[in-house]
């Protein structure tokens, strides 16, 4: 635990010497969800989110293993500075034929494993919108859901609108090659934008090395100039959005 507190420290206070306050450490299998309710109790900068990523549930099934990594998760999910179950939801682009129900299957037990703990859902959607929000509408969705690395357009920015769902944009808003991205932060509820790294994929503007925390400010910047918006404003809304998708830091 030693080196874990030194690294996450060193992390977060690279992070902090930019501005960065808080973060939310994600777990995607249990391996990464243990070391994510580790770092949460060494760094009060961090809460915590865990889950089987949607990639990952099929292979737990063919394991014959997904019950019981499931039963962990909502046990590793009921530490106090675990706020949110995910990454959950589907991928298309990775995963196809039976490994599609398997993930469908883990999507619907994190949506209900996250409705009794009255935790936040944080969506894993790729090339899978329509399916996505189909599920969350058949399972009824959580009180708070936020769509991680928002890799949706404006019919998908419009739909979050209307449910209250965050949208969480990461550095590939900054991409050329993102215009839908863009399109969607235009019209996107202000009241519902949150901002985040992906880390360690996708970095802001620094394709080919590491991505972490302290680059966010890139990302605010250039969220800033694509909405118009005073760069103190921004980072005001999207500290108050954080608080009520997460809950306080303190």
């Amino acid at each position: 635990d030693a080196l874990v507190q030194v690294e996450v420290a060193a992390a977060m206070d690279a992070a902090e010497s930019v501005g960065v306050q808080g973060a939310v450490q994600v777990g995607c299998d249990l391996e990464s969800s243990r070391f994510t309710v580790r770092a949460v109790e060494l760094d009060r900068r961090l809460l915590g989110a865990v889950a089987i990523h949607p990639n990952d549930a099929p292979h737990y099934a063919a394991r014959g293993e997904l019950e019981g990594a499931l039963t962990e998760i909502e046990s590793l999910a009921s530490h106090p500075r675990i706020r949110a179950i995910g990454e959950t939801g589907l991928d298309f682009f990775r995963t196809e034929g039976e490994g599609l129900a398997h993930q469908r299957y883990s999507f619907r037990r994190h949506i209900d494993i996250a409705k009794r703990l009255d935790l936040t859902l944080q969506i894993h959607d790729r090339d899978a919108h329509d399916d996505v929000v189909q599920v969350l509408r058949e399972e009824g969705a959580p009180e708070r859901v936020v769509f991680h690395c928002f890799s949706g357009d404006q019919a998908l920015a419009r739909t979050c609108n209307n449910e209250g769902w965050y949208m969480s944009f990461a550095g590939t808003v900054t991409f050329k090659n993102a215009a839908n991205l863009r399109a969607a932060l235009a019209i996107a509820d202000p009241a519902r934008i949150l901002v985040e790294t992906d880390a360690p994929s996708l970095p802001p503007s620094f394709r080919g090395r590491p991505n972490a925390s302290y680059l966010i400010p890139y990302t605010v910047r250039s969220m800033a100039e694509l909405t118009g918006s005073e760069l103190s404003e921004l980072c005001s809304r999207i500290a108050e959005n954080s608080l009520r998708a997460y809950g306080s830091w303190n």
